[in-house]
């Protein structure tokens, strides 16, 4: 009753508000993606280059020691930059704001520099678990350098979002993507490093941005280390460690899955149509660089359920018509960005991939009411029991229909989460939710993407098939009375402006 009263009579001085918001959040997402825009862009561009110069095997190689770099910066990091966001709003005292800061900035630089030992120290075992060669082992050492570059950029890259300092977060990202791909470009073109110059490239940028970070920010970061806070900081992260496990198995385990399965090949082939699908990855990236402090900065519990409410619908209709877009254009992407043939089967994993990501768009706005009460101890059932369904699917699903069977094993795997995120999420912390506009969404996305597959469009058809998606969704009713009403008024301005 509730959200069809919200769907059909927004709230009065509410409504201002929460548009107010929903613009704050907009803007403020469109500032921080500048990096990962950026970063994505030219990584597309450089991808007929790579893949020139990459085998299909050194391509998985390489995203089989992504996969693990990211493993290891969730367990190392056990936590702590959650929490940081969450504590860093607790209180409006400056000093007491230093504090957090500076305890996150320690603890973080201690546990980086111990994953920075343990990979130089253990890189012949990694090699070994992994399935690389003798002669790869070096390449297991340059990721746990990048390991430490990382974990300690995105620390020092944190304070400027709970600044809400925007710009200078951009500035940061930006050098470092041109100084990351400058380096990669020199040592596998120039100096014909293969895949050792990818991740030596990768984390060259970080390391020279993170040095002029440390020196802009000395007087803020000085030695204090609040035991006190630190428990505290970790009581509240360290439940989450788990969760951020099965998130990683379940974005990510299947390169693991269809090496084993398969080969380093397939996995090779697969990432090249992760990397096409990745548009929307950065989409959500870009909001959840803004999402948290957005979030935990609407002080009123009233007005930020409903603000939740209208993030979750529109979010979920933006990626799904870039999902749309991705889907429909993913052959002509694929041949345009493969620098060899033998890449381009990549596409035909691009619409399960987009689909299940969007899906994942949703569980990252409900998921944070959880944060908002600090009540995460039960996030590790909800993302396990997805890690759990990721993991069967792709045992049962890729050796009976290949390496398509990890992508419907992650769509699997994110749907169980968002409707079990959803469940949880409203019995602790109520949000009037707008679910039929959700499915419907959801819904005329994916029946778009299905009749345009079943008659093969070309890719000017796909891309006038994706335009239409938001007037496609007249016909099915997503449109509430006031926003069809916005859009008249909105629509007689522009023909009245039209010369006679």
């Amino acid at each position: 009753m509730l959200e069809t009263e919200l769907e059909e009579k927004p709230p009065g001085k509410a409504g201002f508000a929460i548009r107010g918001q929903m613009f704050r959040l907009a803007r403020q997402s469109l500032v921080y993606g500048v990096g990962p825009v950026v970063s994505k862009f030219i990584g597309v561009f450089l991808l007929p280059l790579y893949t020139s110069y990459l085998t299909t095997k050194d391509y998985g190689v390489v995203a089989l020691l992504m996969s693990a770099e990211v493993v290891a910066v969730i367990v190392f990091r056990a936590g702590i930059q959650n929490a940081f966001f969450r504590f860093y709003y607790l209180s409006s005292d400056p000093l007491e704001r230093r504090t957090v800061v500076r305890t996150s900035f320690w603890f973080t630089i201690t546990s980086a520099t111990v994953g920075l030992v343990l990979g130089l120290v253990l890189a012949p075992e990694i090699a070994s678990v992994l399935g690389l060669h003798p002669g790869q082992i070096d390449l297991v050492r340059a990721t746990a350098v990048l390991l430490w570059a990382d974990m300690n950029y995105q620390q020092q890259a944190a304070v400027f979002r709970v600044e809400h300092r925007a710009i200078a977060y951009s500035i940061a990202s930006v050098s470092n993507v041109v100084i990351t791909v400058g380096a990669t470009v020199t040592l596998i073109v120039g100096l014909h490093k293969g895949p050792l110059g990818l991740i030596v490239g990768n984390f060259t940028g970080t390391l020279c941005v993170y040095t002029a970070l440390l020196v802009y920010r000395l007087r803020l970061l000085g030695f204090e280390f609040d035991f006190r806070l630190y428990r505290a900081m970790e009581h509240f992260g360290l439940p989450l460690l788990p969760s951020a496990l099965a998130l990683w198995a379940t974005k990510f385990s299947d390169r693991f899955f269809i090496n084993y399965f398969l080969d380093k090949n397939e996995v090779g082939v697969y990432s090249f149509g992760v990397m096409i699908a990745s548009a929307l990855v950065l989409v959500i990236t870009a909001f959840q660089l803004a999402w948290p402090a957005f979030a935990y900065s609407i002080e009123d519990d009233e007005e930020a359920r409903h603000t939740y409410a209208y993030v979750l619908t529109y979010f979920l209709f933006f990626m799904t018509w870039v999902a749309v877009a991705l889907s429909l254009l993913a052959p002509f992407l694929a041949h345009l960005l493969a620098g060899r043939p033998v890449f381009r089967p990549g596409a035909r994993f691009v619409p399960v991939l987009a689909f299940g990501t969007v899906i994942f768009a949703g569980y990252s706005v409900v998921v944070i009411s959880i944060g908002r009460i600090r009540k995460t101890g039960a996030n590790w059932i909800i993302t396990g029991l997805g890690a759990l369904v990721d993991v069967a699917l792709n045992i049962l699903l890729i050796p009976r229909v290949g390496a398509i069977g990890a992508a419907f094993a992650l769509l699997g795997a994110y749907a169980v989460m968002f409707v079990g995120m959803s469940w949880h999420a409203q019995r602790l912390f109520p949000v009037p939710y707008q679910w039929r506009r959700v499915v419907t969404v959801l819904g005329v996305g994916a029946g778009l993407v299905l009749a345009g597959k079943a008659v093969s469009v070309s890719a000017p058809l796909g891309l006038a098939i994706a335009a239409a998606f938001p007037v496609v969704l007249f016909v099915f009713g997503f449109y509430l009375a006031s926003e069809r009403a916005q859009m008249a008024r909105l629509a007689r301005r522009l023909v009245h402006r039209q010369p006679a």
